[in-house]
């Protein structure tokens, strides 16, 4: 009896440290494991400071140390390690695009054992946990994200003006008109970004096509089981277009918006006086003006609205980009790493310190830094669903044409025919 009493005890014993050390989807890793849990991902900066800070009490709970490994291309840099068989434990993709393949290889791990997934749907909107799901099993998870589709302004330069910012997207196109009736330009638009020039493009076309024709037709696009010429497509491309093109609508005309780098474009809307009023941009817009301008107070010279809604039933469907983890080696340190990011706990850490927003709903408002970032937040964690850009989910050969599309349409706005002409025939190979 004395034997089977020490049997059950040792048994109970085993099991708490298993539930202390295994913990849930939402509970960080307590037990220490020691060893070392490599971790793959593109920040350097403030970025890398903020990932730094938010595993510290990880490391220091676990004495696991994580051991990060920088890059900014980490498509190639991923495919050639996985390849070559010497993954990192842990990947912060920058968008989901590349989950299906990676999971279909067998190089991802599935996380179904390694997190609670009953505890995470208490913690992230559905949404936001199918953005990880390949085939219905999860994947991956988002740990940090911003929120786009967001119209800046200047509150003082628009009361200047007599003027509020719609909530109806024909109504801002008919302000924009009427302002350029007065020779005031609406709109900051900038599209350079090095290789990448144009994605600020695509984030137009890809929200004006979300706010008016919703999920669906977004996901058939992004998978190409709609064509580049259908209808939804072409009018989100024609509705960007009444802006971008306009020479009395945006500052510099379009040549200004194709020789004007993304994070540069919205300084115009602090001159004295302003030489714009509005620029469509994600949440990491603010840290770029605030840097230019160390004068700008959120919420009192810095504001933003949701882009208007176009079909009411889908006006508060979220635009975003983000990290993306995912575990490629199933080790006690990667599993406990995984543990810990999806935490509110961990996740409030980073928010703290500005710069990112969380999709976990236990990450409390006032963890962020000002009344923009709160607001952000609170979109973020309510939208009915949540979409990462166009661009992040298609084959990288779809992506790179996608992008200079844009350019092209800009520069030679009466070609739009042919230029979804050429896309449509780059996404038949591309999607092969």
């Amino acid at each position: 009896m004395a034997t089977r009493r020490r049997t059950a005890l040792v048994l109970i014993a085993v099991m708490t440290l298993l539930l202390v050390a295994g913990g849930a989807g939402g509970s960080s890793a307590a037990a220490k494991i020691g060893g070392t849990v490599s971790v793959l991902g593109t920040w350097g900066g403030s970025e890398l400071d903020s990932f730094r800070a938010m595993v510290k009490p990880f490391e220091d709970r676990t004495g696991a140390h994580v051991e990060f490994q920088g890059t900014r291309d980490l498509s190639a840099v991923l495919q050639t390690r996985v390849q070559g068989g010497n993954p990192p434990d842990v990947a912060a993709l920058p968008n989901p695009g590349a989950l299906p393949s990676l999971a279909r290889s067998h190089a991802l791990k599935p996380l179904g054992h390694v997190l609670d997934m009953v505890q995470l749907s208490r913690e992230y909107p559905a949404t936001w946990l199918d953005i990880g799901r390949v085939g219905g099993e999860p994947y991956a998870i988002v740990v940090k994200t911003a929120l786009k589709g967001l119209v800046w302004y200047d509150p003082k330069a628009l009361s200047a003006e007599d003027i509020r910012p719609p909530s109806i997207w024909a109504d801002l196109l008919a302000l924009t008109d009427r302002l350029a009736g007065r020779g005031k330009t609406a709109w900051c638009l900038g599209l350079g970004s090095g290789a990448a020039s144009g994605w600020p493009a695509t984030d137009w076309i890809d929200m004006l096509l979300l706010r008016a024709a919703g999920p669906a037709a977004h996901d058939a696009w992004v998978q190409h089981k709609t064509a580049w010429d259908a209808p939804p497509v072409k009018q989100a491309w024609e509705q960007f277009g009444r802006i971008a093109t306009n020479p009395k609508s945006v500052y510099g005309g379009p040549q200004g918006v194709l020789a004007t780098e993304f994070n540069e474009a919205p300084f115009p809307m602090f001159a004295k006086p302003p030489h714009c009023l509005f620029h469509l941009q994600a949440t990491f817009i603010q840290d770029f003006i605030q840097k230019q301008f160390s004068w700008v107070r959120p919420g009192t010279d810095l504001a933003f609205v949701l882009m208007p809604r176009i079909a009411p039933q889908y006006a508060g469907v979220a635009q975003v980009a983000g990290d993306v983890f995912g575990m490629f080696h199933d080790t006690p340190q990667a599993r406990a790493l995984m543990r810990y990011l999806v935490s509110a706990e961990a996740q409030a850490i980073w928010v703290k310190r500005g710069g990112a927003l969380s999709p976990n709903k236990g990450v409390p408002l006032d963890a962020y830094p000002d009344v923009l970032s709160r607001r952000a937040a609170d979109l973020l964690v309510h939208a009915p669903a949540a979409r990462f850009g166009a661009g992040d989910m298609m084959p990288p050969e779809m992506t790179a044409a996608f992008y200079k599309g844009t350019l092209d349409y800009v520069a030679h706005p009466d070609q739009l025919r042919a230029i979804l002409g050429h896309l449509e025939a780059v996404a038949r190979d591309a999607y092969k």
